[in-house]
């Protein structure tokens, strides 16, 4: 069996990609031609190699949800893969379902087949996936992990979008301020020498960066970029890392949002893991290394620890002073009486809409900051600019 790509268009006239494996181009014809698509072009796809790291998280939903209805409606998993693979916008994850499904032709159940994939399905996906197989409930597991990774995609544009705003004014702020650096203030400064008489001040000091900006501009360039690479490889080294996660969780604006997030992420990941029968210490070794932070990480590693020990799983937790007491408390009950599962859903569900009104709140804090930021910085520099013009008549004279 060959690979093809082909170019069709449908009943409507929309125009469709994708690929099929067939015997031969003209079987692939046939085939397009049995489900009522023109085709417009199709095509051998040889020694195709796979980038892979680049599926969205967007369409591993799509993937998830389609194949848990398709399994849940009783076709086989080699018909639901052929089908996805088929059907999949994302080129990658079209070539590595293709693979997937061969891996299952020979023999392969789909847990060790998606685990040869690291890059697009995770730990988390994997091991649950697995223990949908075991239990026979594949098709909700693979719902379940659609819902999972509907929130999660939902929970990360939030923070992206409230980091959005302040990050393109203070960009547009240091563009403005760079600009009028180099090609206002000499402008200025010619015209300040013409008059003579001494400078305030202020505008000696503007024209003295102006001048250190404009001859050792490379300098300051290649200085930021040599700083950039250097902090890069240092946060790379587990303590430069480990540093870095600590000083975001305890930032004036961001650290008590980070601080929401890691913990709706934590219950969220731990609750859909324990729900689908994943054990305890597997879930909580899955949590630690998917959860993004090292601070976050080594508390779920204790808290492993603890409970091999068996020790209850709440003391490491609190002890971090990552969690805050009411997360702590709702999971020692949840462990008491065996509802772990429902206490980390609620607690997951409170902090989402904690993180929905801290977005808000930061959003319409930010706004006035910058702002201000912005008006001292420019403001700045057209006051100093301007204060010689105020005692033109002394210049002058």
């Amino acid at each position: 069996m060959a690979l093809y790509s082909y170019v069709a268009k449908d009943n409507q006239g929309m125009r469709l990609t994708g690929l099929i494996e067939s015997s031969s181009e003209q079987d692939a014809i046939a085939t397009l031609h049995k489900r009522n698509l023109i085709v417009i072009s199709v095509k051998e796809e040889k020694a195709r190699k796979i980038a892979e790291g680049a599926v969205k998280l967007d369409d591993l939903v799509i993937f998830s949800r389609q194949l848990a209805t398709m399994v849940e409606s009783g076709i086989t998993l080699v018909q639901a893969l052929s089908i996805l693979s088929e059907q999949a916008e994302s080129k990658t994850l079209s070539g590595v379902t293709l693979k997937i499904k061969e891996d299952i032709e020979s023999g392969s159940s789909l847990y060790e087949a998606l685990n040869k994939h690291p890059k697009i399905f995770s730990n988390l996906y994997v091991n649950m996936v697995k223990a949908g197989e075991a239990s026979g409930l594949l098709d909700e597991i693979l719902d379940r992990l659609a819902g999972y990774l509907e929130k999660s995609s939902a929970l990360q544009r939030k923070v992206k979008s409230s980091l959005v705003y302040p990050v393109v004014v203070i960009c547009m702020a240091v563009l403005i301020t760079i600009v009028l650096l180099v090609k206002v203030v000499p402008t200025f400064k010619g015209i300040f020498a013409s008059l003579g008489g001494t400078l305030p001040l202020p505008t000696q000091v503007l024209i003295l960066i102006s001048d250190t900006l404009r001859r050792f501009f490379p300098f300051v360039v290649g200085a930021f970029v040599i700083l950039g690479f250097a902090f890069k490889k240092y946060v790379d080294t587990p303590r430069g890392r480990y540093q870095l996660d600590t000083a975001l969780l305890r930032m004036p604006l961001f650290g008590p949002l980070l601080r929401k997030v890691v913990v709706a992420k934590f219950s969220r990941t731990l609750s859909t893991l324990v729900r689908s029968g994943v054990p305890i210490l597997n879930a909580l070794e899955i949590v630690g290394k998917t959860s993004g932070n090292l601070v976050v990480e080594e508390a779920v590693m204790n808290a492993r620890t603890s409970i091999k020990e068996g020790e209850p799983i709440a003391d490491p937790l609190s002890k971090s002073g990552v969690f805050p007491p009411m997360v702590v408390r709702m999971i020692s009950v949840g462990e008491q009486t065996g509802q772990l599962e429902k206490m980390l859903t609620k607690i997951a569900d409170f902090y989402d809409e904690q993180v929905d009104a801290a977005v808000s709140g930061l959003t319409s804090m930010i706004e006035p900051v910058v702002i201000g930021f912005l008006g001292i910085v420019i403001g700045g520099i057209v006051i100093a600019l301007f204060m010689p013009i105020f005692k033109i008549t002394e210049l002058i004279r």
